[in-house]
């Protein structure tokens, strides 16, 4: 890092931010193979959240693809430092206050660490997407799985590229078992007794 690039201090802090919001900032990491459930459900949370009354916003793996990582492949390496920029623009978001949603595979236990590092304590919610590669496949949204068992896509993940299954991941939900209103209603069950938001009647 250049010896001329200096840290500023905002004059209004992220607790304030919080407490102008009436939340208090989090991200929620959906993590799982492909056909998971992980946009899904995710889009899901954000319209139950933001019909609430609370400030959201949700990043999601192809979206993100189109503009800030656009420039990135597939490899392990380009997958690393795609979610390494996707962890620092969530920060930015939880610095706002603002209760932050991804949905991306990261499929690998070091880069789901690296952003929980990011994070206070309490306020990085990994969400395991824990649904059968079977499930997953059955359902293919994109036909992804279809091309990755005929050649014509290389390194997908649950296929010829590894995915580390979380180890102690706060939340598992299995999208084969429960409906999407089953997860959403864990998540807001999660975040209330967490007081990361309160109940409004």
């Amino acid at each position: 890092m250049e010896n001329n690039i200096i840290w500023h201090d905002h004059k209004i802090t992220r607790a304030e931010r919080s407490v102008n919001k009436n939340q208090k900032p989090c991200l929620l990491w959906f993590t799982g193979l492909s056909g998971s459930g992980k946009s899904t459900i995710a889009n899901a949370l954000d319209v139950a959240l933001h019909k609430r009354g609370y400030h959201t916003f949700l990043l999601d793996g192809d979206n993100v693809r189109h503009g800030l990582c656009k420039d990135l492949g597939f490899s392990d390496d380009d997958r690393e430092e795609n979610i390494r920029r996707v962890g620092e623009v969530c920060k930015l978001f939880a610095d706002a206050g603002l209760i932050v949603m991804s949905a991306f595979i990261s499929p690998f236990t070091s880069d789901r660490r690296l952003v929980r590092k990011l994070f206070p304590a309490g306020e990085f919610i990994e969400v395991f997407m824990d649904t059968p590669l079977a499930t997953c496949e059955e359902r293919d949204p994109k036909g992804l799985y279809q091309k990755a068992r005929a050649g014509e896509i290389k390194n997908f993940t649950g296929i010829d590229s590894p995915y580390d299954v979380p180890a102690h991941p706060e939340i598992r939900l299995d999208t084969s078992r429960h409906s999407v209103d089953e997860c959403v209603d864990s998540l807001i069950a999660y975040l209330l007794e967490r007081e990361l938001i309160t109940r409004k009647d």
